[in-house]
């Protein structure tokens, strides 16, 4: 762990998500403020407006000088990555020692644990993991194209594809479908396929997940299977990275996703424990942070 600072520098923790960027300053360990922007992750947004999203929560958060900024940001898997992040903080923060890390390093910091595995299940999915030797493991985290499983984008995107199947197979709709053609206001599947590539993004479609666990609730056997799908494919990741890492836990589950519906996080608590974890923690404080507790600082 990073030593500590003097009780009068000046921490700021980023957060930056597909969606948003959650910002908040500490003065000696106390916060003083807090800010949200647009994502400035630039897998998913141009450089312009994640610069602009940089800029906005530096400004909200007036912090005057900076001793230290420990951004987390989903995307950084190279030293050019997190160099790249670290040039555009460093436009508000000239004096400040950056630390750029993974977001799944952050979820891991927020829940306490300085060695183990943290699981994102939000608009995307990663999982990272870091044994008390400092040995580093990752699994997923490869952006919508290439896997996000598990994530509300591919919850959502699993919802549609489920769907288009039972017009395919000229079936009645069952409560998934049902589902997905009302949140979508459309009665066809050329309606949903042109809406799909259409002008919505990840987020309108991640925001579906909940769709499925609603038809779940309704034992709707399509939903059941996407959601052990997505259980199955975070038990394969943590099993890829525990392995590497020859560790079982902690495992620290975070995103919005992961976070906040009851039905994925017991049906995770099950498959975990079968696995035989029983140190699981669903992220109940603001991944944020997690920073204050990288940097070593006094928690508030």
């Amino acid at each position: 762990m990073t030593p500590r600072r003097s009780e009068a520098s000046t921490l700021v923790g980023l957060d930056i998500g597909g969606t948003k960027t959650h910002a908040m300053s500490w003065k000696g360990g106390v916060v003083v403020a807090e800010a949200t922007a647009g994502s400035a992750n630039i897998q998913n947004v141009s450089l312009v407006e994640a610069r602009a999203s940089i800029a906005q929560v530096f400004q909200e958060l007036d912090a005057g000088a900076i001793d230290r900024v420990v951004a987390g940001a989903g995307g950084i898997d190279t030293e050019q990555d997190a160099e790249r992040l670290r040039a555009m903080i460093a436009l508000h923060a000239p004096n400040a020692l950056i630390q750029v890390v993974h977001d799944s390093r952050l979820i891991l910091a927020a829940g306490g644990a300085a060695a183990g595995m943290a699981v994102i299940l939000g608009t995307g999915s990663a999982v990272w993991g870091i044994n008390v030797a400092g040995q580093e493991a990752r699994a997923g985290g490869w952006g919508y194209l290439l896997g996000d499983e598990g994530s509300g984008y591919w919850m959502g995107r699993e919802a549609v594809r489920s769907t288009l199947r039972v017009f395919n197979r000229e079936e009645p709709p069952g409560e998934l479908a049902r589902l997905v053609l009302e949140a979508n206001n459309v009665s066809s599947p050329d309606e949903l396929i042109g809406l799909f590539h259409g002008p919505t993004g990840r987020r309108y479609w991640a925001q579906q997940a909940s769709l499925v666990f609603a038809a779940h609730a309704h034992t709707d056997p399509q939903a059941a299977g996407i959601i052990d799908a997505a259980v199955g494919y975070v038990l394969e990741a943590l099993g890829d990275v525990s392995k590497i890492l020859a560790i079982k836990g902690p495992v620290v589950i975070g995103g919005g996703l992961g976070a906040n519906e009851p039905v994925y996080q017991q049906r995770l608590r099950t498959a975990l424990s079968a696995w035989g974890l029983e140190d699981l923690r669903f992220l109940d404080v603001d991944p944020v942070l997690g920073a204050l507790f990288l940097a070593g600082e006094p928690d508030s």
